[in-house]
């Protein structure tokens, strides 16, 4: 009995260990089921990502185009050359010829080589008859891919507009920033399968993701006129002993850049490199030198603007009706503003004149009667309603704000030197910027480069709409500004910015610049075109020209010799 009580234990537990083993092998016959059939695709990848090396492709950047398609910046093939630490067979024959190849040192060269990464690079933007002599020495570990670099053919011309790129070709400064999400493109990847070790397997080959290229940017920017500017910009500097010169020339209608010079400029091509006596400026002084070489002074720097700043006190004079162009005026050769003297530049006085023939004669004296008749809370109103407070929006960045005095801050003596355009400080695009906007018929534009978006094949795929206000001077006040501006260049002190066979309207300044009485001026000059239906207006700014300094004499000439070339190149009839 007890025999057969075993057997039948030992039965049941036999059958229970088979039932058991039953189970658990259903149970991972279903679990690897599951794994291979529904999550199959999710772990496959996963193991070709274990075997997977990327190496990433640059996409080739959008172009930047003239309004008339003339490339500005585009692209020149390179190679990116790199080494695969685990792929290297003969690390001394790979260090040898990449660094002759290279002209990189053999101790340089073999850091890399020897560093154990996924991959390595060792140069970018190497020229591509470079790169293809490395691809010929065939070299076990060493890869040599196709890559960008940003050419601009033009080297230096509208070189603080266009701005750069940097080593991954993102852009730098300029319109390249600016606009850096339409022209960047998307990268692509190169994947190459390998073993555990890291060796690539020769029968799997390569498998490309392909980049897909950055859209277009078609600017509002002529080359012509651009060109013509620099090289003028360039002959005032060059011929006064100038430290700078800046150009904007612009449709006053609907804020257009056509040219924007503001020289020295630099080579966008060797964005590093400064002039021969900065090379020994290393750290801190090297990079500050760069920056200021970046600087676009006509839209990152303040100045007083002098006397062409009388274009707004006057419009805000006659928008408020406290002056008419017939208003008279007496001018002795100065006025006392509460304790303070202050002088007209013509010493001897203007003596009795209208508020045209103030204009006219740029008389300091009128002009500061016109603002302390609008007072200090009024005058701070137009100030305001004529946008001066806030940046223009120009599409390039590090605008620079307005400096003024706090309205509880301001006396009289700081409102009548702000009338005659000292002691505050804008930007010379907001200076264009608001002047265009009162000439023009009262309608505040937003100056701008970028005209639109295109496609590779040249279509246009999105057009760039930039803000207006209207109001902002009645028409009535517009023209009579326009009317006064005329004949401040017609018979009046803007007589060098007169153009034969064309009207012209203008303003000149002169203004001292801070800390007063070091002998140091900026000559300066707005002028448009024609006077009676501004289509162009432009702007030079001549900062601490040597011997004669006035506006007159040093800027207006510049205006005037880039309208006689331009007026007709653009179509613009004349008299």
């Amino acid at each position: 009995m007890s025999v057969l009580r075993n057997t039948s234990v030992h039965r049941k537990k036999m059958k229970f260990f088979i039932w058991a083993c039953t189970a658990i092998f259903a149970v991972l016959v279903v679990r690897l089921s599951y794994l291979m059939i529904v999550e199959g695709d999710y772990y496959s990848a996963k193991a070709t990502q274990l075997h997977e090396r990327e190496r990433n492709i640059k996409a080739s950047r959008g172009l930047i185009l003239d309004r008339n398609g003339v490339v500005l910046a585009g692209n020149v093939s390179v190679c990116t050359i790199s080494v695969i630490h685990n792929q290297i067979t003969d690390s001394d024959r790979v260090v040898e010829v990449l660094s002759k190849e290279l002209g990189i040192s053999p101790d340089s060269v073999r850091k890399s080589v020897e560093k154990y990464t996924s991959i390595e690079r060792i140069k970018s933007n190497v020229d591509k008859e470079t790169g293809d002599r490395i691809r010929a020495y065939d070299l076990d570990g060493v890869k040599v891919d196709e890559d960008y670099k940003r050419y601009y053919p033009y080297e230096e011309l509208a070189s603080k507009v266009l701005g750069f790129t940097g080593a991954d070709n993102q852009g730098i400064i300029g319109l390249e920033v600016k606009y850096d999400e339409y022209l960047q493109g998307e990268p692509g990847q190169i994947l190459t399968m390998t073993d555990a070790r890291g060796i690539e397997f020769s029968l799997a080959g390569e498998r490309r993701d392909e980049p897909e290229a950055g859209d277009n940017l078609v600017t509002t920017l002529d080359i012509n006129i651009q060109a013509y500017a620099t090289q003028l910009a360039y002959q005032a500097m060059e011929s006064k002993e100038a430290e700078s010169v800046s150009i904007i020339v612009m449709n006053p209608k609907n804020g257009e850049i056509y040219a924007m010079a503001s020289v020295p400029e630099f080579n966008p091509n060797k964005p590093f490199s400064l002039p021969e006596e900065q090379n020994n400026l290393t750290g801190e002084a090297r990079q500050d030198a760069l920056n200021q070489m970046w600087r676009n002074g006509c839209v990152n720097d303040t100045y007083e603007p002098g006397s062409t700043f009388k274009v707004i006190t006057g419009a805000a004079g006659l928008e408020e009706g406290v002056v008419t162009r017939e208003t008279g005026f007496s001018c002795p050769g100065y006025i006392i503003v509460e304790d303070r003297k202050i002088k007209c530049h013509k010493v001897g006085g203007h003596g009795s004149l209208t508020f045209e023939g103030a204009t006219m004669s740029s008389c300091n004296p009128s002009y500061i009667n016109v603002g302390l008749r609008l007072g200090i809370e009024k005058f701070y109103d137009y100030f305001e309603k004529f946008g001066l407070f806030r940046k223009t929006g120009i599409d390039l960045p590090g605008e620079a704000g307005t400096i003024m005095h706090k309205e509880e801050n301001m006396g009289l003596v700081e409102l009548a030197c702000v009338a005659f355009g000292q002691s505050f400080q804008i930007t010379p695009i907001q200076l264009l910027t608001t002047i265009s906007s009162i000439i023009n018929g009262g309608t505040r534009i937003t100056p701008h480069f970028g005209n639109y978006i295109a496609d590779a094949s040249g279509m246009a795929t999105q057009q760039l709409v930039f803000p207006e206000i209207s109001g902002i001077v009645s028409e009535e006040t517009s023209r009579t500004m326009r009317e006064m501006l005329e004949k401040v260049v017609s018979e009046g002190g803007g007589s060098n910015g007169k153009v034969e066979g064309f009207s012209v309207g203008g303003k000149t300044a002169t203004s001292q610049t801070l800390p007063r009485g070091t002998g140091r001026y900026i000559s300066s000059f707005v002028g448009f075109a024609p006077a009676e239906d501004p289509q162009v207006i432009a702007i030079a700014i001549v900062t601490n020209p040597k011997g004669l300094y006035y506006g007159g004499l040093v800027a207006a000439p510049i205006i005037r010799q880039l309208y006689e070339n331009i007026l007709p190149y653009l179509g613009i009839a004349g008299n």
